[in-house]
């Protein structure tokens, strides 16, 4: 027999209102995708705040050509996460922004007339060619270089990703992960601008090894070792599956939050809501976990507003 959750309450937001009350009064109002959202933000302060759990914060590459990069640098630079799995995106965005700099577009542009201007568009962000490409082909073979001429003959993802973290400024996401420590995953490293430097690099050096099996000792050493798992997914792809995936092999994560605007009909690992990975053993039945849809730039600044107060508190 189904017995019925709480009345649904009406949401009672005041001038004096902040962030923490908003989420909660959202919680009890029924409405839709808002429990949810107000679920997440609830399941990842019980995570930050878990010190048995280790934290894994995956997303995807594209929204670091945004302002949302400034929240990811944030997360990392306060410790919420102990490991980042991305894409090569997100490493060639946070390259190219901290040396150069992309500028606001529309989704509406006509795409040729910006070819003709040697301008790449990313939704409603412009990348400039010499923002991107020849830019980042000129700092990654030099910090390679510099690497390889220390003795550092054979990387790791996560290795790489140290090395190019020393290289930036407080700006970037990589370099507040090099300074605390915090390993920096990317599966797919040679779908993107970092990974095609990283080839070119080996052309010239043929003694250089990119050892990818380095990056699963190191993820499978923490999970094996993990009392508690959690994680923060802000969209899907290699990422999430690579999250996912690993932490299987310690029967599933105990803390899991995925905000996608995928949908699950079409069978996608991107789509695929975060229950389903109960079947798979990469979360477990026991998990609070809660799938959000909606587009991670527009909904999760606000879920970072409520945690920061939340924890402070």
């Amino acid at each position: 027999m189904i017995t019925p959750g709480r009345p649904v309450k009406d949401v009672d937001i005041t001038n004096n209102s902040d962030a923490d009350h908003i989420f909660k009064e959202l919680a009890q109002a029924g409405g839709f995708e808002a429990r949810n959202v107000a679920e997440g933000v609830d399941i990842l302060y019980n995570m930050i705040s878990d010190e048995k759990c280790t934290k894994f914060l995956s997303f995807i590459g594209a929204i670091v050509s945004t302002g949302f990069r400034g929240i990811i640098r944030d997360m990392i630079k306060k410790k919420w996460c102990d490991v980042v799995i991305t894409t090569c995106g997100a490493l060639d965005h946070d390259i190219a922004r901290h040396f150069s700099e992309y500028k606001e577009g529309s989704f509406t542009m006509d795409d040729r007339e910006l070819a003709d201007q040697n301008i790449h568009r990313l939704g409603n962000v412009l990348v400039p060619m010499e923002s991107y490409g020849p830019l980042i082909e000129e700092k990654v073979q030099e910090i390679l270089e510099k690497a390889y001429n220390e003795g550092k003959k054979e990387m790791s993802t996560a290795d790489i990703n140290r090395e190019i973290g020393k290289a930036m400024g407080e700006d970037s996401f990589l370099y507040w992960a090099y300074k605390n420590d915090i390993p920096v995953v990317v599966p797919g490293i040679m779908d993107g601008a970092v990974g095609s430097q990283v080839w070119m690099f080996s052309q010239k050096h043929s003694d250089f090894k990119l050892n990818i099996i380095e990056d699963a000792n190191f993820l499978s050493g923490l999970v094996f070792k993990a009392e508690k798992s959690g994680a923060l997914m802000l969209g899907g792809g290699v990422p999430k599956h690579h999250t996912l995936w690993w932490n299987q092999y310690r029967e599933g994560l105990d803390y899991a939050v995925y905000v996608t605007t995928a949908q699950e009909f079409d069978g996608s690992l991107s789509g695929a809501l975060v229950r389903e990975a109960i079947s798979w053993g990469k979360v477990t039945k026991n998990a609070t976990e809660t799938t959000i849809h909606a587009e991670i730039t527009t909904v999760f600044p606000f879920m970072y507003k409520a945690l920061l107060e939340k924890l402070e508190k």
